[in-house]
């Protein structure tokens, strides 16, 4: 890619890096750090919460496919755009709920949202705009949102503490409507501006679920269940075998860098070969992790928790790179929408089904999660060697 290219695509990339991290830190972070206290102020139990969660994180799963088809027809800037207000409507109801029946209203909200505005969205905006030539700017957006967390939950918890959580869920509405919608409107180009524009098709596109759909589809939701386990019981796991408190936080504190210096390493060495390189890499480094606080106890809490990180980092970019260097641009966003869907249903369920699991198992619990990366891997693994692209041509993959 030329210096000129990559000039012309910070401007977006750092945009788009910014509404994402928004994005995410007012969605997705937010049930870590408010979910005990709206349940106190509502009288109901975390468990419905964390209900109302999953289901948005269902339904922003099945709108992925429509969502994605719209974007590869008219561009990302007017879906994500309005991410920004539908985001801000159930984040303004959110602060405004009294009533379990409101909560759920306010999450179903966040989920159409979180469907029209998280990643796959933007990554079908950015392969909307560039085409195969979007690599890059996927690997810029994730290396600045991988930051999501590490600026949300302090900015969610100084909120909490500061002016309380109905008012926090208020200013993070108003951060949408300021920040993320402005920066959508005026830094993404219209359709028509675009510098990759596809060929628009009447209908709905014909995409088989053939050999290769169905094991990225399998690869991704395996890799994602996984996630979104270590994402809700990280600390409770290192704890069972034998780490301290504080080692157990310590332990999560360290995914969100591992998962930045891996997204470096993609950037700067991992990107001049293809992504299924990468995202095979990707799928080990959860069990090797895993292998260590086995061996070594909890005191490994760190090791693990950064190579889970690292592994993590990397499937999150090859989520949007992968499909594209298989199958070229064409209908790219509504493909990864069928992809992206069992994902975010399997990350919907994960927590529930590992808490389940936790219980008889213990820190146990590693085997079952390194199965499923391993699985990830074995269907990658299994992957043709070439898979048909944009208009029926070739696209190669490496064995």
């Amino acid at each position: 890619m030329t210096a000129a290219v990559s000039e012309r695509q910070l401007p977006i990339i750092l945009a788009l890096g910014t509404t994402q991290t928004l994005a995410w830190a007012s969605s997705y972070y937010l049930p870590a750090v408010l979910a005990d206290p709206v349940s106190r102020t509502l009288g109901i139990s975390n468990n419905w919460f964390f209900g109302a969660f999953s289901a948005a994180l269902i339904v922003s799963g099945l709108l992925g496919p429509w969502i994605g088809r719209h974007i590869d027809r008219v561009g990302g800037r007017q879906v994500l755009s309005i991410s920004n207000l539908v985001l801000a409507a159930g984040l303004a109801l959110l602060g405004a709920s009294t009533t379990l029946w409101s909560l759920a209203a306010a999450w179903l909200l966040l989920g159409v949202g979180m469907g029209l505005g998280l990643y796959d969205a933007a990554f079908g905006a950015l392969g909307r705009i560039y085409g195969d030539g979007a690599r890059r700017a996927i690997t810029g957006v994730t290396l600045l949102a991988g930051f999501a967390s590490t600026v949300g939950w302090p900015l969610t918890a100084l909120g909490l503490d500061t002016i309380g959580w109905r008012s926090t869920c208020q200013a993070w509405a108003a951060a949408h409507v300021l920040l993320g919608l402005p920066l959508n409107l005026l830094f993404l180009p219209r359709a028509g501006t675009a510098a990759h524009a596809q060929q628009e098709t009447k209908g709905k596109p014909r995409i088989p679920f053939d050999r290769t759909m169905v094991l990225l589809a399998f690869a991704f939701a395996a890799a994602w269940t996984v996630t979104s386990a270590m994402a809700a019981h990280l600390p409770r796991i290192v704890e069972a075998f034998g780490a301290t408190t504080t080692q157990a936080v310590f332990a999560g504190a360290m995914i969100g860098p591992a998962q930045v210096a891996a997204r470096i390493l993609e950037a700067s060495v991992l990107g001049r070969f293809h992504p299924l390189l990468s995202t095979r890499l990707a799928c080990v480094t959860h069990p090797i992790g895993a292998g260590v606080i086995m061996v070594l106890g909890g005191g490994a809490a760190v090791a693990f928790a950064a190579l889970h990180g690292a592994g993590n980092g990397i499937l999150t970019i090859a989520r949007g790179t992968l499909p594209l260097a298989i199958f070229g641009p064409g209908n790219y966003g509504y493909r990864l929408g069928l992809l992206g869907a069992p994902s975010r249903i399997c990350q919907a369920l994960a927590p529930i089904g590992f808490s389940l699991l936790i219980d008889p198992l213990g820190g146990w619990v590693l085997v079952v999660s390194s199965l499923l990366s391993i699985a990830a891997l074995a269907a990658l693994m299994a992957l043709p060697k070439s898979s048909p692209g944009a208009g029926g041509r070739p696209a190669p993959v490496i064995a």
